[in-house]
């Protein structure tokens, strides 16, 4: 499969329409052998190939009717969290959203470090950063609880460890990570990093790990101890933004990416508690997005 642009909702049902023209019987299973991207795509397909329509229609919450194939998740990059989640995150016609449900976890997954060796170094720190944030948001969110608060802590230990320490385990160490982090977000949620990221994704093609640490980096006013340790793990594997990767937005772009981050309304509750559009208004989010972009 192509993951060069973050996985699409007209690729899913590309994807579902040859596997049906293949065989008239459903594959005994699907397999997504990759980063989070592959991962997304192999959850998103094996859902698609038992339930009807576009899976545009299933972006949201508890939406799909029947359990999808048998799926098995084999991650080679690790921080996404994909291999755990409940989510399959998807670019449809209007929106960043993930299909969330029950239905969606795989029902095996293939844990092997070994795997991640040959990953690029820089990408390695990316998408380790998205565990990292996974474990900030669900900590300091209103949605935490006793499972959360375990597998997230576990997570961030972890996560300090890989990135401050070093060490001849550390691969071994983030692939826990990146699970536990996943694990820490299904039963909690994420929070305002991600709902910007989803923005910058959908309207200017950012990737999702390099999107977050673009906008993790902006928004010490939320998560300081957070954001202060993040630019600590930067500067200790002389790692620089690529803020050249974000073009000139217009006034139109960025109401876009407003819109886009607005709909993903438990991220909200979950960083600002149930009374959060009264603190993170409109003109707040586009004030955001206006500092990571200049």
């Amino acid at each position: 499969v192509n993951v060069d642009d973050e996985p699409k909702t007209a690729y899913v049902d590309q994807l579902t329409e040859k596997i049906r023209e293949f065989s008239g019987d459903l594959p005994d299973g699907v397999i997504g052998i990759g980063g989070g991207s592959t991962m997304d795509l192999a959850k998103a397909v094996s859902l698609m190939l038992t339930n009807p329509g576009s899976s545009a229609d299933y972006q949201g919450w508890d939406l799909i009717p029947h359990p999808g194939v048998y799926h098995v998740g084999v991650p080679t990059l690790a921080g996404t969290g994909a291999e755990a989640s409940r989510t399959t995150v998807l670019c449809g016609p209007d929106k960043k959203l993930g299909i969330n449900s029950d239905y969606t976890p795989f029902d095996q997954i293939i844990l092997d470090p070994e795997l991640l060796s040959g990953a690029p170094s820089d990408q390695r720190f990316y998408t380790g950063m998205d565990c990292y944030i996974h474990c900030v948001e669900s900590l300091s969110g209103s949605f935490l609880n006793a499972f959360s608060r375990s597998y997230g802590q576990k997570a961030m230990d972890l996560c300090r460890e890989v990135f401050l320490d070093g060490g001849p385990e550390s691969d071994d160490k983030l692939m826990v990570a990146s699970y536990f982090g996943g694990m820490s977000i299904a039963y909690s949620q994420v929070g305002i990093c991600h709902a910007l990221s989803y923005g910058l994704s959908f309207v200017l093609g950012i990737h999702h790990g390099i999107g977050n640490c673009l906008a993790f980096d902006k928004l010490e006013e939320y998560y300081p101890k957070g954001v202060a340790e993040f630019r600590h793990m930067m500067k200790k594997h002389t790692i620089d933004l690529p803020w050249h990767l974000l073009p000139a937005s217009g006034e139109q772009e960025i109401e876009k990416m407003v819109d886009v981050a607005l709909v993903l309304e438990p991220l909200w509750e979950n960083a600002l508690g149930p009374k959060w559009r009264g603190i993170m208004t409109r003109d707040k989010i586009k004030k955001l997005y206006e500092r990571i972009l200049t």
